[in-house]
């Protein structure tokens, strides 16, 4: 089978953690070893999220009057990111196939979006320091749990350029990561030419086009909790085992975390491929049925 791995943003920086160089190989490390344990049986494809690289690579760009845009910074955590990855899984698979591609993500500049961000980048800050930032520097933020972050515009992904040469690479039995942080976001002008955008492209819409675009016959998004769970945060919290596509509604769960992978699951779904929502460890029990959340296409066993 062909199947997308989409690793959540905290796979290389954990919240809490110090972003060094040596925690985010270490759970580089931990991801090689969940993705090798599916790729020793099936071709995949990986993507990830740079939520937490990408806003700490902006603020570094800030604190030393470097004014990169957000598309460039984007691109500077997307091949970070790739390269981690990429070594680590290097040394778990144990041969050369590897291959990480700087890809771009095509954007609407009219999205409503860039009216409304509220996408979260970056570190947590109690709310002065926050509010400080935010005047200093022209940043929009919103709380996110007991802290504060830096939000930014989230467009939808369009269409994602470079595919060819991605499913190219699998077809010839190689790994492939690409489309980091949701891909690099570009727009088109009058002329039809690319320029970069200030955003960060939804990481799990994205997934769910990457894995329309390669073939794929599973969508693996893996996160930090073990599954998709009803009432979660009260006593009644249960995990859902599994559920058709037509029984999902994205609107029903929180919006800065779930609802987007359960959009991304229903237009994966939609389209014919079955979805796995669970813990970067389980990703093989996902795919048996073990563990971790599925969402299944109709008609689907």
């Amino acid at each position: 089978m062909r199947i997308v791995i989409a690793l959540g943003g905290n796979a290389l920086l954990q919240r809490g953690e110090t972003p060094s160089a040596e925690a985010q190989q270490h759970n580089a490390q931990r991801a090689a070893a969940a993705i090798t344990a599916v790729a020793c049986e099936h071709e995949v494809v990986v993507t990830h999220g740079n939520g937490p690289q990408v806003g700490l690579l902006a603020n570094q760009a800030e604190c030393d009057r470097i004014a990169w845009p957000l598309d460039v910074v984007g691109a500077e955590s997307h091949g970070m990111i790739g390269y981690i990855l990429a070594r680590e899984l290097h040394n778990a698979l144990g041969h050369d196939r590897v291959a990480s591609l700087l890809t771009q993500t095509e954007v609407d500049p009219n999205d409503p979006a860039f009216d409304h961000p509220e996408k979260f980048i970056g570190p947590t800050w109690d709310a002065a320091r926050a509010r400080a930032l935010a005047d200093e520097r022209g940043w929009d933020v919103a709380p996110d749990g007991e802290g504060w972050r830096r939000v930014v515009a989230s467009p939808e992904p369009q269409r994602l350029l470079g595919m060819e040469a991605v499913r190219s690479l699998v077809d010839g039995g190689s790994v492939a990561i690409c489309a980091g942080g949701g891909g690099v976001p570009v727009a088109r002008d009058g002329d039809g030419r690319l320029y970069g955008i200030e955003a960060v492209v939804d990481k799990d819409l994205t997934a769910a086009r990457l894995a329309a675009h390669v073939g794929a016959d599973w969508l693996l998004m893996l996160t930090d909790v073990d599954g998709v769970y009803m009432d979660w945060g009260t006593p009644d919290a249960r995990r859902l085992k599994a559920l058709l596509v037509t029984a999902v509604e994205p609107a029903a769960y929180p919006g800065g975390s779930m609802g987007p992978k359960m959009e991304a699951a229903r237009r994966a779904a939609q389209g014919g491929i079955r979805v796995g929502i669970g813990s970067l460890e389980d990703a093989a029990a996902i795919l048996a049925g073990q563990a971790g959340t599925r969402i299944l296409p109709v008609g689907a066993a």
